[in-house]
């Protein structure tokens, strides 16, 4: 896939308790682990675009060849076993790789060898990957970090072809030795850090390489961090906790809903050509646009805590994108009506950066006490609002339709 793309992803993250991986290992060689054939009709049922296959690779050779198995068996033809023919040394685009299934993992060798090696019979051959840092030449300073091997199965490494798994050491680096068909994992800590430090040098990685952002350890109870500080910069992978609802899920949710829902959305201009010099911190040119949004009624909003329809609602309408765009504004308080309120006010907003701006209507019960109860909430791209009076559905915390409840409103800008 170009580097031009934004891609949907969505990371299930589960932390419990310390395995005994070794033990665990010995138990599952001998297991045969397959897919369920009704979740692999299911996977191009809403869109036509390859789906990347991340996988948490830490078994042994033995069953690395089961999974080789297993995958081959399971998604058939739909597996890219081998690279295309007008693609050997670029990505290609999402429309060339239209219902395919790519792997992601670490890899042996290169893409040449990998079609030499095809059709053979690769059971029991495997090869060291060697992890961690390597001994430098010189004087040590600091005591050397232990590398350690990791046994890669040749079966598994030749279904891994343009999304190969590689460790991100720094833009130099990338710049001098990656391949096109390397990707980098960085950490959320050391990718903020990079995108205030080197920010030119970040944009400029992710023209060249798929790029994934990932939570960090800490977040032991599967919080999520907010994925647009990193679309700001290009990255094209951003990893979500998707079992934990909040805002984060929803502008995930309500960025993809662009290109019809596709799972990907091609990166603005600025973000995709190697003369810019794009700064999400620092915008110097730009032809911003006026946003008007007369928000004009409520519509069977969802029942509060106290299933009565005389709650005290309002609205508010937030602006998410580069960090001069960031901004909300809110409705004045409808009292004892959350059936029908009505607001008939009027917000303008001023966007420098509209390609990369998310719209976010958010219905709440004022609460005194225990502060505001939230109803329901709907994101969206601004430049996926059409013009003219809109209906505004609304779902819920955790996604879910509140059909018939929605906002009505009346949408203008102009650039």
């Amino acid at each position: 896939m170009e580097m031009r793309w934004f891609l949907s992803k969505i990371q299930d993250d589960f932390r419990g308790g310390k395995i005994n991986l070794e033990k665990t290992q010995r138990l599952l060689e001998k297991l045969d682990i397959r897919c369920s054939y009704i979740h692999v009709k299911q996977i191009f049922k809403t869109s036509d675009y390859p789906v990347v296959l991340s996988l948490e690779n830490h078994c042994s050779t033995a069953q690395q060849e089961v999974m080789a198995d297993n995958l081959q068996a399971t998604f058939g033809e739909s597996l890219l076993s081998d690279m295309l023919d007008d693609f050997p040394d670029t990505l290609p685009s999402p429309e060339a790789l239209k219902f395919k299934i790519l792997v992601k993992n670490k890899k042996i060798g290169t893409l040449k060898e990998t079609r030499e090696r095809k059709g053979s019979d690769k059971r029991g051959d495997n090869q060291d990957k060697e992890t961690g840092v390597k001994k430098l030449p010189g004087v040590m300073l600091f005591k050397k970090k232990k590398t350690r091997k990791l046994k890669i199965a040749l079966a598994l490494s030749d279904l891994v072809i343009y999304t190969k798994a590689e460790k991100f050491k720094s833009f130099q680096h990338s710049r001098l030795y990656q391949q096109f068909n390397e990707n980098n994992s960085i950490g959320e800590t050391q990718a903020r850090k990079l995108s205030k430090l080197r920010v030119h040098e970040f944009i400029f990685h992710t023209r060249k390489f798929i790029t994934r952002i990932y939570p960090k350890a800490t977040r032991a109870d599967s919080s999520n961090f907010n994925p647009q500080e990193f679309w700001n910069i290009g990255c094209q992978m951003v990893a979500l906790n998707f079992q934990t609802p909040g805002l984060p899920m929803d502008l995930q949710n309500g960025k993809f809903l662009d290109n019809g829902g596709s799972g990907y959305i091609l990166k603005p201009h600025f973000l995709r050509e190697s003369k810019s010099y794009f700064n999400p911190s620092n915008i110097k040119e730009d032809m911003p646009i006026t946003l008007t949004i007369r928000l004009i009624s409520g519509i069977q909003l969802p029942l509060t805590h106290s299933s009565s329809n005389k709650g005290d609602s309002l609205v508010i309408i937030e602006v998410f994108g580069v960090p001069n765009d960031q901004m909300k504004q809110q409705t004045r308080v409808i009292k004892k009506n959350a059936f029908s309120p009505r607001w008939n006010e009027t917000f303008t907003f001023i966007i420098h950066v509209p390609e990369l701006a998310l719209i976010r209507f958010v219905v709440e019960s004022q609460g005194l006490i225990a502060g505001n109860e939230f109803l329901g909430q709907y994101t969206l791209p601004l430049l996926c609002m059409n013009k003219g009076y809109r209906r505004i559905p609304l779902f819920s915390r955790m996604g879910e339709s509140l059909e018939p409840a929605s906002l009505f409103v009346y949408v203008w800008y102009v650039r």
